[in-house]
């Protein structure tokens, strides 16, 4: 015996086959498939676009933006080692590094360029050094007085390898003449957007001689292990802190990138789904339209004994089909658009000539993509509860149609 759910699966396939041979139903039905198949594809890929700018941000911009720091309110921190012992022992702190981070302007003959100098501890592994040569690395641990520059910033200046940098360091709260000190450019190091233009790095000792102090640092950077505790970790190891000093995190200076991220996901969120729920009007029309063509045969399958619940349960089915179909064609296609999307992009940008994300203003020079299943999962199951809620009112319409009345139809 045919159980109920199989039944009104072969019923409701049965009008989709003679529903195709119908020029207008079929043009109807194909259009709900493909605008479910669509939305699906381009909401799966926008996602893996957004996915990949967020891992992007965490992995490589926040990897060298501090996600922590404790500033000094003037001058040095009075006890530079409290700070990072203190910092160390809270379960979510990875790293603590001092710092020196000044304002300057490199001078290059009667140009005047500003940049942000930061004084690093050599004797510590950094970010930054996964984006400079380990020769210009090495080389700055072991030169007293030395300097590296941005890629861009040393093209911009016309300096190369073993050339004189002269950079000029203003005394805050004096009106005195700047301090002056002439380096060497040891290297650059390229990490892209503009750090490239903005940022230059020395060991801390040549830090110390630009400000004019002979001990002492700056600020503490944290590396945290989520970084999205940032506020609660500078809150919690800031209390336990007896310095007078700038609590800061990432989360205020950078936030508002990752809060751009997110917003930009909502709206593709918000808008796709109203592209599914469009489509799913169209399963709605094509039931409606078959129900009115079906009235005859829901007749004769009512006197032979076919309950309401089937006849719901076959037109649910015969919607989901159309939906089904969409959803899959769409799932598949967006997995084949995301994995395809940065050398399409390539391609793209070769046919036009154009550089889509400029290394030189983006921090990133491809659009990075991160297919996450539990997207492609989501995306599905919308489409599919869409599709599901578009086939309830045509389903009901259709069982309660009045046997004798549907039976005299023509």
């Amino acid at each position: 015996m045919i159980g109920r759910w199989p039944l009104s699966w072969s019923l409701a396939r049965r009008f989709r086959r003679k529903q195709e041979r119908s020029g207008f139903l079929s043009f109807i039905s194909a259009s709900s498939t493909l605008g479910i198949a669509l939305g699906s594809m381009v909401l799966i890929a926008g996602l893996s676009v957004m996915n990949g700018f967020e891992t992007m941000l965490e992995q490589r911009f926040l990897s060298l933006v501090p996600q922590v720091e404790f500033t000094a309110v003037k001058g040095t921190l009075r006890d530079p080692e409290d700070v990072i012992r203190k910092s160390l022992a809270h379960p979510q702190v990875i790293a603590a590094r001092p710092v020196i981070r000044t304002q300057a302007m490199v001078q290059q003959g009667t140009r005047f360029t500003g940049v942000q100098v930061e004084g690093i501890a050599t004797d510590q592994q950094r970010a930054i050094t996964d984006y400079m040569d380990d020769e210009v690395w090495s080389t700055l641990q072991q030169t007293p007085r030395g300097v590296v520059l941005g890629k861009q910033l040393a093209a911009d200046l016309k300096l190369s390898k073993g050339d004189s940098v002269t950079l000029l360091v203003a005394e805050q709260g004096s009106f005195r003449e700047p301090r002056r000190i002439r380096l060497e450019l040891l290297g650059t190091f390229s990490f892209g957007g503009q750090v490239d233009h903005q940022y230059a790095y020395v060991n801390l000792d040549t830090a110390r001689d630009l400000i004019g102090v002979a001990s002492g640092v700056t600020s503490v950077e944290l590396e945290v292990r989520d970084i999205f505790a940032a506020q609660q970790v500078a809150n919690e190891v800031g209390h336990e802190l007896n310095d007078y000093l700038y609590l800061d995190h990432w989360m205020r200076s950078q936030g508002h990138l990752y809060r751009d991220i997110q917003l930009v996901r909502l709206v593709m969120y918000l808008v796709l789904v109203l592209v599914l729920a469009v489509a799913s009007f169209n399963i709605v029309s094509t039931l409606i339209m078959t129900v009115q063509e079906k009235q005859r045969h829901i007749g004769i399958l009512r006197t032979m004994g076919l309950r309401q619940s089937a006849v719901l349960r076959i037109f649910i089915w015969q919607g989901l089909q159309n939906g089904l179909l969409g959803i899959i064609i769409g799932a598949i296609g967006g997995i084949g658009l995301s994995l395809a999307l940065p050398d399409l992009m390539k391609f793209i940008e070769y046919l036009t000539g154009r550089t889509i994300l400029a290394s030189d203003v983006y921090f990133v020079s491809e659009i990075p993509v991160s297919l996450q299943w539990q997207d492609v999962v989501l995306v599905s199951l919308i489409a599919v509860v869409m599709s599901a809620l578009a086939t309830l009112y045509p389903a009901w319409y259709a069982s309660r149609t009045q046997v004798i009345q549907a039976i005299q139809r023509s």
